[in-house]
């Protein structure tokens, strides 16, 4: 048995990691602010399944609070720490860039400072797709220059990297660090494209269609997001001297129109479609090259994204 401690763990990828941990007997400690970005209610009901099991230990609070992180630590014997707790969203980021430095620079660095002192030197850091921008060369390999971001947000992920990579450097903190590209699937945040239409077109409303339409998107069923970082996990407590960076998709395109298009077959309901401009921070297409993954994690993705839509679908229609 292990205890982790998972940062953003009442959110849509941290609570389906947190439910896979406490299946497989571990413990698990949750932080999270539940912040009004969305309906706080959507994540009490993603925590509340567990909230009963005597692993499972739940902290509201924000990552940007040193001191109430550093009770966390001095009471939890934690062996791991997983941050997945960020100001999330590109365009939203554009609006108001200081939060997202605040949370997803000082937060990390709050956890990595803490680490460092408790002489806890396993780490894993979420990052995100959004850091190669407009990457002309893809799939996207984890070698490529990230160095031009087109959005606050995506700078925030590659300054978490940059200052991962700094602890590991110094203080000997093994690290991963995970670029998810565009996670789908139950629990998914109501604001995120799949989600948002589904909605919008059941209600009969017309969905905000950027672009041309030609825009593509590797989408990343849960269930693999979740087999990779598990696969992570496995690789930090397996190995020492471990700093790397892996991406996280399918390794496959979908265009906006095919992502649409899915749904409307899956609702049965054709959209109602509101053409508007490309909008500021948006990268036309993520696409990732998962060779590094397999071959180092064993990381294979499984869902097409049709099944993945079904999934998402029932889920959906339970839970409206």
């Amino acid at each position: 048995m292990k205890k982790y401690l998972v940062t953003g763990g009442a959110g849509f990828i941290g609570s389906h990691l947190c439910d896979y941990l406490l299946n497989e007997g571990h413990k698990v400690v949750v932080v999270d602010n539940f912040n009004a970005y969305y309906d706080v209610k959507i994540k009490e009901r993603n925590v509340r399944s567990n909230l009963d099991n005597p692993n499972y230990k739940l902290y509201r609070g924000d990552i940007r609070d040193f001191d109430f992180l550093k009770k966390i630590f001095e009471e939890e014997n934690v062996e791991m720490v997983i941050n997945l707790a960020a100001m999330a969203g590109v365009r939203p980021s554009l609006e108001n860039p200081l939060l997202y430095e605040e949370v997803n620079v000082k937060g990390l660095m709050n956890l990595l400072e803490l680490c460092k002192t408790h002489g806890i030197n396993k780490f894993i850091q979420a990052s995100s797709s959004s850091v190669y921008g407009n990457n002309k060369d893809a799939p996207f390999k984890e070698t490529a220059v990230v160095d031009y971001a087109i959005s606050p947000y995506a700078a925030t992920k590659k300054s978490g990297e940059v200052m991962g990579h700094v602890y590991h450097h110094l203080y000997s903190i093994d690290m991963i660090q995970l670029r998810f590209f565009t996670v789908y699937g139950p629990r998914q945040r109501p604001d995120l494209a799949i989600h948002k239409f589904t909605r919008m077109i059941t209600a009969g409303e017309a969905i905000p269609f950027y672009g041309d339409g030609t825009t593509q998107r590797d989408y990343t069923y849960i269930d693999d997001i979740i087999d990779g970082v598990v696969k992570s996990i496995k690789y930090l407590e397996n190995n020492k001297k471990v700093y790397e960076i892996f991406n996280l998709g399918e390794s496959h395109t979908i265009s906006l129109n095919e992502m649409v298009g899915t749904i409307e077959a899956g609702l049965g309901i054709e959209a109602k479609i509101d053409r508007q401009p490309m909008q500021p921070g948006d990268v036309k297409k993520t696409y990732a090259d998962i060779t590094k993954a397999k071959e180092i994690l064993g990381y294979n993705p499984k869902t097409q994204f049709k099944d993945g839509i079904k999934k998402f679908l029932s889920w959906y229609n339970k839970v409206k």
